[in-house]
């Protein structure tokens, strides 16, 4: 969302913050965060909306939980058409023939939210070839690596925090 983070952050019901908590990455309000102080950490279970988390090898990987704070800020959106939104959920990358419309001027390997056609966010992804590319590859050919979905909430349910 590049510089849209700071609207985030200073939003007009309150100031906002990000705090990290057992290598993960937590969205809250500094009102929430002042109430969390008087919990002992260890059994501190989530303080706010979790946005993702660290990997063992201390790479960040957003969490789908954050989508509906991200979406609305995105940069770079890709719609999918609705024969392939039900692959996307279960998982699966968005292939040529499943793109209904793509952000102009979106570069490959660049973080993107997948919407349906209907303006529903999905999830998230990674741009596999960018705009120009789109207009060339053939059918099969996969535009957006799957990172992240709604359907996490149904697959994973009783590790989700």
């Amino acid at each position: 969302i590049g510089e849209n983070i700071q609207l985030l952050v200073d939003r007009p019901d309150g100031t906002y913050c990000f705090r990290l908590h057992r290598d993960r990455v937590y969205y809250l309000s500094e009102k929430l965060l002042k109430l969390a102080a008087s919990v002992p950490r260890d059994s501190l279970v989530a303080p706010g909306t979790c946005f993702g988390k660290f990997t063992k090898s201390q790479k960040f990987r957003l969490s789908v939980t954050a989508l509906d704070f991200l979406a609305p800020y995105a940069k770079y959106k890709v719609w999918v058409k609705p024969g392939s939104e039900q692959s996307f959920l279960y998982g699966n990358h968005v292939l040529k023939s499943g793109l209904g419309r793509i952000t102009e001027n979106t570069a490959q390997y660049q973080g993107v939210v997948v919407y349906s056609m209907a303006d529903v966010p999905l999830g998230f992804g990674v741009a596999a070839k960018s705009t120009q590319e789109c207009r060339k590859v053939d059918p099969l050919a996969i535009v957006v690596f799957h990172q992240a979905d709604v359907g996490e909430y149904v697959r994973n349910e009783d590790t989700l925090t």
